[in-house]
């Protein structure tokens, strides 16, 4: 044995002693968009720290996969070590794979760039914004894996005001490879209105960060954008996760110090802590008579399609609020229309976009309004109020008066006008005199009327006859609804069947499609087995149909879909299409039916 050792220590000097050398080579310099190739990083020596360029133009397909070999020939023995990636270039041109880099032997090297050239071929869906794990940081033990593998939930900012947007982050630190993964259980986010970001939820957006000390790989695998809905604190329950963490298992043999050391897949539980929002009430000291609850940063503006037209023809008035904020919380405007104005309500109109820097965009208020008699008249200014929690005091914002003139219109004559004020003053137009009745009356003969006859008693009778039926309906429906969990049980199909009509809309937006599935079989499932949404998991859904005798089949079959909607929002799902996973969830649902 210890003569192996020192062999195997005079070939490692050996190896040191060559010259070291570090190159990038690529399968072929030139392919098509959509075309598989190679590309390997290889050292003829014993490395680490190994960092991969950055692929810019390039989808990374799989690695790195990294292979190490020694070889002796005529005493002569080389060591080297290669890690290779399969790529596939989305767009055409002239496009250069960046250098890497690596330690040998404590001095670092480089690669070459390698120019490719790109020819036109199949299109390519972009993953837009991908970042590789850094592979360089490796966990020195494993024998605690909750210290190298666990979830945090991060608030942008954890004291608001009432209304005021929080970016909730559920973040995922990790020293290990990850091989899969499955979520638990969502937070029950009561208290505030959510709304989920939905920007690059196609992969994880990976980086390095230090915590407690420590250099971590970290991705934030759900994002929300959260309003509270009252003062106080309010707790968020914890984000649950289930991995597959793959990590190297200690071994004192020196082979596996060219050869690297053997691994095992251990699965790990793991769930955020639970955080508190601390939510203050918005101040009494200023507040505008107006103000509806908007909190954020707004501008306004308010339009006249035109200001001259003809008694009876409609009018458009438009006003559009723009900014950051509770924007889908917006309450409806007060417009002052002068009283011989019809009004109509008014048509709203969001465009709203969720991202990382919170809920943006503008809500446009479209008002029809109908002028009913020649005149001048004045729109007064419509004002809107809102709360800036970065300075802490209310905002009032005004718009323009507009002057309308009306002329006279063809059918005036024949249109009554009602005062805005209750509708209690009537104007009528042109004339002094109306509704004098002219030529045959219709009157009858006394005794050969309606009073008196059979129709007249028969209905006289069908008043207390639909009140005692009316009566004993109630009652039942009384008794019926009496009873919450078998009234939701009721309802769960028809709940669930207008969640999977949003999804068959959505075919083709992966995201919003299985978010449309996924909530339907889980809103269904609430209802049908009364259970709350917080305490809805794998392992309740699946007691609970144990107990009613569901088919174990149709059991697995339905968690087997809810882990594929599920996943399918962070990864793609290439095994079923979305038309199969729709009518899949839709035999699901029916066969549950039958069988409770």
């Amino acid at each position: 044995m210890n003569y192996i050792l020192i062999l195997l220590l005079f070939c490692t000097n050996l190896s040191f002693a060559q010259d070291l050398k570090f190159t990038a080579a690529v399968s072929s310099a030139q392919v098509a968009t959509g075309e598989q190739f190679e590309v390997q990083f290889a050292v003829n020596g014993n490395g680490d720290r190994f960092t991969p360029p950055s692929f810019e133009g390039f989808q990374v397909l799989s690695g790195p996969n990294v292979s190490n070999s020694m070889t002796s020939i005529n005493g002569n023995t080389t060591i080297s070590i290669a890690y290779s990636y399969i790529l596939a270039a989305i767009k055409e041109g002239s496009i250069t794979i960046g250098s890497a880099s690596m330690t040998v032997n404590g001095k670092r090297l480089q690669t070459n760039p390698i120019r490719m050239t790109v020819v036109k071929g199949q299109p390519v869906q972009q993953n837009q914004g991908r970042n590789a794990a850094d592979n360089t940081i490796t966990d020195g033990s494993t024998a605690d894996l909750s210290k190298s593998l666990f979830l945090r939930a991060v608030a942008d900012q954890t004291t608001v005001y009432q209304g005021q947007q929080v970016l909730l982050s559920y973040r995922l630190y990790t020293r290990v490879g990850i091989v899969d993964s499955r979520l638990d259980k969502l937070p029950d986010l009561t208290g505030f209105w959510s709304q989920d970001v939905k920007e690059n939820q196609q992969q994880a957006q990976w980086r390095v960060e230090t915590y407690k000390g420590q250099k971590y790989n970290v991705a934030d695998v759900r994002q929300s954008i959260l309003f509270p809905e009252h003062s106080g604190d309010i707790k968020i329950a914890p984000f649950e996760m289930t991995f597959i963490a793959r990590v190297a298992e200690p071994s004192n043999d020196i082979m596996d110090q060219f050869f690297g050391s053997p691994y095992k897949d251990v699965k790990h539980n793991t769930k955020s802590a639970p955080l508190v929002i601390h939510v203050k009430p918005l101040p009494e000291n200023g507040k505008p008579a107006g103000f509806t609850g908007a909190v954020g940063k707004f501008s306004m503006t308010a339009d006249l399609d035109k200001t001259e037209l003809k008694a009876n023809e409609s009018l458009t008035y438009k006003v559009r609020v723009t900014g950051s904020g509770n924007i889908k919380l917006l309450k409806d405007l007060s417009v002052n229309f002068p009283p011989d104005f019809e009004k109509y309500d008014p048509k709203i109109t969001d465009t709203v976009t969720e991202t990382a820097k919170g809920v943006s965009g503008s809500r446009l208020y479209t008002f029809l309004v109908i002028p009913r008699h020649q005149g001048e008249y004045t729109i007064d200014p419509v004002q809107f109020s809102y709360f800036n929690p970065s300075t802490g005091k209310y905002v009032v914002l005004s718009g323009s008066p507009f002057k309308v003139k009306v002329n006279k219109g063809t059918a005036e004559s024949n249109v009554t006008a009602f005062a805005a004020a209750g509708k209690e003053e009537v104007k009528v137009l042109d004339k002094d005199i109306r509704y004098i009745k002219t030529g045959d009356a219709g009157l009858s003969d006394i005794g050969k009327g309606f009073y008196k006859s059979f129709w007249y008693f028969l209905l006289l009778a069908a008043g207390p006859a639909s009140c005692v039926a009316a009566f004993i309906y109630r009652n039942k429906q009384r008794i019926a609804n009496s009873d919450v969990v078998k009234m939701r049980s009721r309802k769960a199909g028809r709940v669930a069947a207008r969640h999977l009509a949003s999804a068959e809309k959505h075919l083709g937006d992966r995201n919003e499609f299985y978010e449309a599935v996924f909530k339907g079989l889980y809103g269904y499932l609430s209802d049908k087995l009364n259970i709350s949404v917080a305490e809805l998991n794998r392992e309740n859904i699946a007691d609970e149909l144990h107990v009613r005798k569901l088919d174990p089949l149709l059991t697995a079959e339905l968690l087997t879909t809810l882990d594929t909607c599920e996943m399918a929002r962070y990864s793609p799902v290439t095994s079923m299409s979305e038309q199969e996973i729709l009518q899949k969830s839709k035999n699901i649902i029916n066969r549950i039916e039958d069988e409770i």
